[in-house]
């Protein structure tokens, strides 16, 4: 019953299911995959997409003839194994050079430079057929503000992400670009931390129209938010390019737990909010297999981010059919239309003038209540399989 198939559009990474369970306090506890074995794995388990950062898939000091083999490589084992890549990325944090920032550097020599392997790594992308690309700036914050202005940092990040815009234009790329908000790790504090700054930040942007964003859910529920929330909001703006799918322990590191292992309610909404708005991009698992896991258990790992996403797609069809569900909803969202005469639709004078005249019985309408917690319960029943 749970099969995914290509319009699922589920994605991994390499560096996710390629991950060798190390960590900053221990060594790699797993064998490391090449490229060419993680794409094997995703096919084997119904994966539509893989994705890269440019450097998982070719060495920084490679060869031209060294990447010329590694891009034939990877072609031959996408076609053999009927994965597609939608999504590329910049490694723009793992290098030394980068340990201060890369767009928002204060080393002048460093911006250039992660703007020019930014572009090397979009040619990267195009040559397999990406269209979305991902900005991760997990670099570009402060320990201390006293050694970097807020304010030029900000100018430098959209100075990049405009000069880009035009290479991507000029290419001929057609790449829409979707910055990944995250509010600490590995910095103390990284610049545009949640999915609101991204959306503001975009705005000031040269061509906004290009740039959306990559919310993730361990990323948002780090700071305390509500990751359903923040998607809803990216996608009334028209921004949700792309999307992460992990889970998380609230006021923890960034855990990228296979997704609906630890919130099972939250991963509920979110995945009925993506499917009830009709969300057809990429659903990809950015998450990792525990420590503990040998290679085996890792494909299991994939296997259960798949799944589960499925399980959880069928429940949402559950709650969309259970007649007592809607009945509270509809209920909850009852309206009389006698409001419709001031509030929806343009403003006007005479709409302002007669909503000033407008007496509300103030006692009558904070007694009615709502039935939240019923409705509640019976989510709960739902997804523990009981109704």
């Amino acid at each position: 019953m749970y099969q995914p198939k290509a319009e699922h559009k589920f994605t991994f990474g390499l560096w996710t299911v390629g991950n060798p369970g190390g960590d900053p306090f221990g060594y790699p506890v797993r064998r490391a995959i090449s490229p060419l074995e993680v794409v094997e794995m995703l096919g084997e388990i119904g994966a539509w997409g893989v994705n890269f950062h440019d450097n998982d898939l070719v060495p920084i000091d490679a060869t031209p003839a060294q990447k010329a083999q590694i891009i034939s490589d990877f072609k031959k084992a996408l076609a053999d194994n009927n994965v597609v890549v939608p999504m590329a990325t910049t490694d723009l944090f793992r290098e030394p050079i980068f340990r201060d920032g890369a767009f928002t550097s204060n080393d002048p020599k460093v911006r250039a430079f992660a703007i020019q392997k930014t572009m090397n790594a979009m040619d990267l992308g195009a040559e397999f057929g990406a269209k979305t690309y991902v900005f991760w700036g997990g670099r570009e914050g402060t320990e201390t503000d006293a050694g970097k202005s807020a304010l030029d940092a900000g100018k430098w990040f959209r100075d990049a992400l405009n000069f880009l815009c035009e290479y991507n234009m000029e290419q001929g790329y057609g790449y829409r670009f979707a910055l990944e908000p995250k509010p600490n790790e590995p910095r103390g504090d990284i610049y545009l931390p949640t999915v609101g700054s991204a959306l503001g930040f975009i705005a000031t942007l040269d061509h906004p129209e290009m740039v959306g964003v990559n919310p993730e859910v361990a990323h948002e529920q780090m700071a305390g938010l509500n990751f359903m929330h923040a998607i809803a909001q990216a996608w009334d703006a028209g921004k949700l390019f792309h999307i992460d799918l992990n889970d998380q322990r609230g006021g923890r590191y960034d855990q990228d737990f296979r997704f609906g292992s630890e919130s099972i309610k939250q991963a509920f909404y979110i995945v009925k909010f993506l499917e009830d708005v009709g969300y057809d991009g990429s659903r990809h698992f950015d998450a990792h297999a525990y420590r503990s896991s040998d290679l085996a258990d890792v494909k299991e790992f994939a296997k259960g981010c798949i799944k589960t996403y499925l399980i959880l797609k069928e429940k949402v069809a559950k709650f969309n059919a259970d007649s007592e569900i809607q009945a509270l909803l509809a209920q909850i969202t009852a309206d009389d239309g006698s409001m419709t005469q001031y509030i929806g639709g343009k403003y006007s004078s005479e709409k302002a003038k007669a909503l000033k005249a407008h007496s509300f019985n103030r006692a009558e309408i904070a007694a009615k209540g709502q039935p939240y917690e019923k409705l509640d319960q019976l989510v709960f029943e739902l997804l523990m399989g009981v109704r």
